[in-house]
């Protein structure tokens, strides 16, 4: 049995947060939440000196309130820089990050400030590890929810490998508590790779989940100039180093029904 570590969790009611939670708890770890529902900011530090007294790993899985890309940018280097300073201070180990593939292959957008997320973490005084995943099944409904216009829901042309959010979550458990990312290279310094088992159109998938639903609504694919040939020829799929974890999205969208 592993022995009981204190780990942090920023973002601990989020997409993946929630999950890494659950997964600590059950191995029997000490989690302390850090979220501004429990008390901590990333953004103004408030509780961030307790929260970490006595922790030996901070995750963070920590999202802002816009997907822009100056917003976004501002709060991730904002958190970064605030989570080391308080890290630095408390005499925590290791910092593990969540980050999303492919990032470093867009000058803009969200995938723009995942890239400064990552350099602001890597730019802190204590020690990081990377873990970049797909994007998560999680994200199709939410798509659908975002670019549904009456009886029509617009859907950006994209071709992905999801992944379910409690697996990444999963992972960033086990690279916290220092069992590692099973199947995964040891590559000094660079980013570890996580995506789900099968390539998958985000437009397919949306098709399929309003299927399921019996949602009368007409999915149409559609394309932005500046990001068309990014997504659609594959910047967001995962590379040869990759580990690869189920469910795929049908056995996902099953189990969710």
């Amino acid at each position: 049995m592993q022995d009981q570590q204190k780990i942090a969790v920023a973002g601990a009611t989020g997409r993946v947060g929630r999950h890494v939670v659950d997964t600590l708890r059950e191995a029997g770890h000490r989690v302390v939440p850090i979220s501004r529902s429990a008390g901590v900011d990333v953004i103004t530090g408030e509780g961030l000196a307790a929260a970490l007294a006595g922790v030996e790993c901070v995750i963070d899985a920590a999202t802002g309130p816009s997907p822009e890309q100056q917003a976004a940018t501002e709060f991730f280097t904002v958190a970064a820089r605030n989570l080391h300073e308080a890290a630095s201070r408390a005499g925590v180990q290791r910092i593990v990050v969540v980050s999303i593939i492919g990032c470093d292959r867009f000058a803009g957008g969200y995938e723009a400030a995942k890239v400064a997320h990552e350099r602001a973490h890597a730019a802190g005084a204590v020690p990081v590890q990377i873990l970049r995943a797909a994007q998560f099944h999680e994200l199709v409904p939410q798509m659908v929810e975002w670019g549904t216009q009456g009886d029509v829901c617009y859907v950006p042309k994209m071709r992905i490998q999801p992944i379910a959010a409690r697996t990444v979550g999963q992972a960033l458990a086990g690279l916290a508590v220092g069992t590692g990312l099973p199947g995964a290279p040891d590559v000094a310094g660079a980013p570890a790779e996580i995506a789900g088992p099968q390539v998958e159109n985000l437009v397919d998938c949306a098709r399929l989940l309003v299927g399921e639903r019996g949602d009368p609504v007409r999915i149409e694919g559609v394309s932005d100039p500046a990001t068309a040939e990014l997504y659609e020829n594959g910047a967001l799929l995962p590379g040869p180093r990759a580990v690869i974890a189920g469910p795929a999205f049908r056995e996902w969208l099953d189990s969710a029904a």
